[in-house]
């Protein structure tokens, strides 16, 4: 047997010059700060954050485009990612990201650590940036990427090996690097980030191979670290007696924060979604109520700590993360917070102090147990047994998965997708090994009968209109002033509803399932409806049966002709 010198590799070739685009963009992020990011909704024309708002209500006040002309609405221009990539192949990519727009340049995250610069007007790509992921980095569920953050003259993104980083925006260069997670582990980076005063704040992803989720902030300057919030606490720190005793379970816990959270400046606090425990389907490993998975957690943005928590689905073994956005709203001269989770309920909380104020189911089917009006769970069907399949309703992607609901300030009404698929999981007891999957059991989930819908509820519960879909619906929705819902589908379509009676004005034919999220803006005058279009990432999990329909990559952007 030989043995050999270990020989460097040097850096990987940087894709991102092979393109031939080494544009420079106008300097319209450098005096983007927290005060102007406050007040996002004072700037209609611009979607300068994740959910457009703190308050991660993802309307937009334009109304350009409205129930009158929508029905002329037209594609204006088409972006091509493309599908190139040494990681992404073609069942395990997807275009999720939600586009950012700064007074036309818009900026987007793609697959396989992608950053793309384009001219909000035209498509034309400015310019681009690749980061280099190693080949072996453990991703659950797809190669995906939701999307980037801007601030000061930077755009910051997530990658798949779990790093922070801050790009110059004119160029695209590189500004610095930070590692926030353990990819030996299993942790990843798809989370898309969210400024907070001086703050950049990311989530870690990787809870279904046994890591210990945390939510961390960055100093957007410099890249130094400012706090870590991990979601499951150590033995001693509070909630800790949701875990066992003996042993490591709450060092494998989960809880990820693989969702980006919401903010309120009064409250000071970051409302954020919590993944599920692990392994996802073999609870008599981890006995007690497993905090703070599966919870709707209040963190104080300035300590980093937890301020109060609210678990949806104590001790899950169906897989229901509460990752979903936490919209936040006011009603009754109260300060609320509206959550459609995993496990079929709709949650209001107070967000002053995370009391419940109401539940109430949002999907037809409910089997694996049951949510009282006053917050008493009821498990009633599970994997408890080795060996022995178990079916239920929803399956572990949820009555709704990540992508979002959306709420309309005019309306007071929320606009969820909806999906209504089952599964059948066989509980498989797994040793614990590091960067291997902890699942604990085997899924399959339903290939027929199963169906989708936008639903549109009132903050009391009360469903007001439903459209219904042929098939589930893994997309976010979108609200706007011109009380439209714009909602893509699995096959293809990219529909704009009535947002107060659910009536289907429009609809367009993308070439693509839709999986992410559309957002609008506008430039010289002039609104558009961007959403980018890729079907992939974890396919098996809510539509198997489509695991082969064709996986696009593009952006397209819609606006009335002249």
């Amino acid at each position: 047997m030989t043995t050999a010198d270990y020989v460097d590799a040097g850096e990987a070739i940087d894709q991102g010059t092979l393109s031939g685009k080494h544009g420079t963009a106008p300097p319209v992020v450098s005096d983007l700060d927290y005060e102007r990011i406050l007040n996002a909704s004072s700037e209609p024309h611009n979607w300068m954050t994740y959910y457009g708002a703190y308050n991660g209500q993802r309307y937009s006040s334009l109304d350009q485009i409205n129930t009158e002309n929508v029905k002329r609405l037209t594609p204006a221009w088409m972006f091509q990612a493309g599908t190139s990539g040494m990681i992404a192949g073609a069942s395990t990519y997807a275009f999720e990201a939600t586009p950012i727009v700064v007074d036309g340049v818009m900026f987007v995250s793609g697959w396989d650590g992608w950053v793309w610069a384009l001219d909000a007007r035209s498509g034309e790509e400015i310019w681009r940036y690749k980061h280099a992921v190693p080949f072996d980095v453990s991703l659950c569920c797809g190669n995906v990427n939701r999307g980037v953050a801007v601030a000061k003259g930077k755009v910051f993104a997530v990658t798949g090996n779990a790093h922070v980083i801050a790009l110059d925006a004119e160029t695209g260069r590189k500004v610095w690097d930070k590692t926030y997670g353990d990819v030996r582990a299993g942790e990843s980076g798809t989370v898309a980030p969210l400024i907070v005063k001086d703050m950049v704040i990311v989530g870690s992803s990787g809870g279904e191979f046994g890591v210990r989720g945390h939510l961390d902030a960055f100093d957007l300057e410099n890249g130094e670290h400012r706090w870590r919030c991990y979601m499951v606490p150590k033995p001693g720190e509070p909630g800790s007696d949701t875990w066992p005793a003996d042993g490591e379970a709450w060092q494998r816990g989960g809880a990820n924060c693989w969702l980006t959270g919401t903010f309120d400046p009064e409250t000071n606090l970051l409302y954020v979604g919590t993944g599920n425990p692990a392994p996802d389907f073999d609870g008599e490993v981890r006995e007690g109520d497993n905090l703070y998975t599966d919870s709707i957690v209040a963190v104080d943005v300035d300590q980093g700590q937890i301020r109060w928590h609210y678990q949806c689905t104590p001790h899950d073994v169906w897989d229901y993360d509460s990752i979903a956005e936490c919209i936040l709203f006011e009603s009754g001269g109260r300060k609320m917070l509206g959550h459609f989770d995993k496990n079929g309920y709709f949650f209001v909380l107070d967000r002053t102090d995370g009391s419940l104020v109401q539940i109430t189911p949002f999907v037809d089917r409910i089997t694996w147990g049951a949510i009282t009006r006053d917050g008493q769970v009821t498990p009633k069907v599970y994997p408890d047994k080795e060996g022995d399949p178990v079916h239920f309703y929803p399956g572990p992607a949820g009555a709704k998965e990540w992508t979002h609901a959306s709420y309309s300030p005019k309306t007071g009404l929320f606009y969820v997708p909806v999906q209504d698929v089952g599964a059948t999981a066989t509980r498989r007891r797994r040793e614990f090994k590091e960067s291997i999957p902890y699942w604990g059991a085997g899924v399959n989930v339903d290939l027929d009968n199963m169906t989708g819908s936008v639903s549109a509820f009132d903050a009391n519960g009360e469903e007001k209109w439903r459209w219904r879909a042929r098939l589930p619906m893994c997309a976010s929705t979108l609200a706007t002033g011109g009380d439209l819902v714009f909602a893509g589908e699995p096959s293809g379509e990219f529909n704009a509803l009535d947002a107060r009676s659910g009536e289907q004005l429009w609809q367009f034919q993308c070439g693509s399932g839709h999986h992410s999220s559309p957002m609008t803006y506008s430039v010289d005058g002039k609104q558009y409806i961007a959403v980018p279009v890729g079907w992939g990432g974890w396919a098996e999990g809510f539509l198997p049966g489509m695991l082969g329909a064709g996986h696009g990559s593009a952006l397209i952007a819609f606006a009335l002709p002249e």
